[in-house]
């Protein structure tokens, strides 16, 4: 038997993180990772084509730019370098005009109101408002719930004159307050865009909150990568976890937490048992937790109840492509974005988030795209481009709102391998929409449907990306389930480090440093005469 401080459940960031910060605080740690490459949904690869490196899941990190925990683990002496995009963020519009954001908050300004007198004021006050509470607010966002510190920060400014209805914005319907703020679909559709990243309607209360958020962190903080790959995040964290005797266990798959007296003591895998004196942290999905490696006979019944009522976000398909010249986009803005949104309109985006709420999959998706070599030309040959886009789907697929549109193939919901070339086909037609030519630049393609990116980190399960739905009702004490918004659990010793956790998803490693921390807190607290 391997006799450990602590094992962490899982590699992805957040394990990654907690684990730091565990043998930062002179634990003995063991990182146990089932898949054979480190990292989770941070990682990138050379396998779309030789030469090109692609991100198999995420690629931008606004959050981990701005997250004290990630800033805290100083990564950039263990190698990671962060590199930008000539501009953050464009949205590409059917006649070719865009909204752009732009690294200069003036620069924003000026083209939104070229676009619409009076919008670039406006984005300029959002800035401003940005400046007197964002630190504090993000702060409060990545803290364990009830976030006192970031709270206190965040409460201040809002007894400030404005700072009420600074609030009510943040729980506003994302549609509501762009149409208050600004007059022109631009600037609505660079807040709007970024709502749609999580899976709150544009309609429902608090999808303004997600919107203001990436937007205005892409304004200040910018939408930064990592210098040759997203795997670089990954492979910083874990130098800098081994520098510091930590050690990371790869292919070896965990299968059940061992419990006694009401105690997590030890983790099970395939070949051997391993110890934990002090905690398991496990950064893997609720539902893979609670009835998975932990037995239900081990847990309240109440638990049992509320985890019937744990609701997933939706799935995800994903298709990188490896291009022998840059994207052909019409109107193609200058300076270039890392990061491109397609959609037609708010109405266009509503939408395409109500076909998905209802089970359908989209006639017009809506496209989150990476151009990552112009956000880090060191990933592609010269002159050519690494591509990806993605797009949200049903988990449970009830029909498709495309059927029968000629030129159209149906897709059915099984994401075989019919499906997936028909969701393609559906992205690359969009794609062509904006970008004439964009089809005969393509020399290879890889197509990643739920199937594929729940088989790479089984955390997304049937594709979901953020540990769960970010809807109001399953946020804050509500995260997995009412009564919860912390990392312990009803085990003593085990603790919730997953984006199943508040704060939920996104590469912030706030998940796991509030589960590490919750650790170190019980540890000490613990009865004098209680040994190792």
């Amino acid at each position: 038997m391997t006799t450990t401080d602590a094992v962490v459940i899982g590699s992805g960031p957040n394990g990654l993180v907690a684990a730091n910060l565990l043998v930062d605080a002179g634990w003995s740690v063991v990182v146990l990772e089932e898949q054979e490459t480190p990292g989770g949904a941070v990682r990138s690869d050379d396998s779309v084509a030789p030469g090109f490196v692609h991100d198999t899941f995420s690629s931008f990190y606004p959050l981990a730019a701005a997250s004290a925990t990630i800033r805290g683990l100083r990564l950039e002496e263990h190698g990671l370098e962060w590199v930008q995009a000539p501009s953050v963020l464009g949205h590409s519009f059917p006649d070719g005009r865009w909204g752009v954001l732009h690294r200069d908050r003036a620069a924003t300004a000026a083209g939104l109101d070229e676009q619409a007198p009076g919008d670039g004021d406006s984005w300029l006050a959002l800035c401003a408002t940005w400046d007197r509470v964002g630190e504090d607010l993000v702060r409060c966002l990545l803290s364990p719930f009830p976030p006192l510190r970031g709270g206190a920060g965040f409460g201040r400014q809002v007894l400030r004159p404005g700072g009420l209805e600074l609030v009510r914005e943040l729980l506003m319907p994302a549609r509501s307050l762009t149409e208050k703020l600004f007059r022109g679909e631009a600037a609505r559709m660079l807040v709007a865009g970024n709502s749609a990243h999580a899976d709150i309607g544009l309609e429902a209360p608090g999808s303004a909150a997600m919107g203001l958020l990436l937007a205005l962190l892409g304004q200040t903080v910018g939408f930064p990568v990592p210098r040759g790959g997203a795997g670089e995040l990954t492979a910083a964290l874990v130098r800098r976890l081994r520098s510091r005797g930590g050690e990371l266990c790869l292919g070896e798959r965990a299968e059940s937490v061992r419990v006694h007296d009401g105690r997590a003591v030890a983790v099970r895998t395939a070949s051997r048992e391993l110890s934990a004196s002090r905690a398991v942290l496990a950064d893997v999905s609720a539902p893979a937790l609670y009835g998975g490696l932990v037995p239900w006979d081990e847990l309240p019944a109440r638990l049992r109840r509320r985890m019937g009522r744990f609701e997933w976000d939706p799935s995800t398909v994903k298709v990188d492509w490896a291009l022998d010249g840059p994207v052909p986009w019409e109107g193609a803005p200058s300076p270039a974005p890392g990061t491109v949104h397609v959609a037609d309109s708010l109405d266009a985006l509503s939408l395409y988030g109500g076909q998905v709420a209802a089970g359908l999959v989209p006639e017009q998706p809506f496209l989150l795209v990476g151009q990552m070599g112009v956000s880090d030309p060191t990933r592609v040959p010269r002159g050519h481009e690494a591509l990806w886009a993605y797009t949200h789907v049903p988990q449970r697929v009830r029909g498709d709102a495309g059927a029968g549109r000629p030129g159209l193939p149906e897709v059915r919901g099984t994401w075989d391998a019919a499906d997936l070339e028909a969701m393609a086909e559906r992205i690359e037609q969009r794609l062509e929409s904006r970008a004439p030519g964009f089809r005969d630049r393509i020399t290879a393609r890889r197509v990643l449907g739920p199937r594929e990116l729940e088989s790479r980190n089984g955390n997304l399960v049937g594709g979901a990306i953020n540990g769960g739905t970010a809807g109001l009702h399953q946020q804050l004490v509500f995260r997995p389930v009412a009564g919860s918004g912390r990392p312990e659990t009803p085990v003593r010793g085990l603790y919730l480090a997953s984006a199943s956790a508040h704060p939920g998803g996104g590469v912030h490693g706030a998940c796991g440093a509030n589960a590490a921390r919750a650790a170190l807190w019980h540890h000490r607290t613990q009865l004098p005469w209680r040994t190792r």
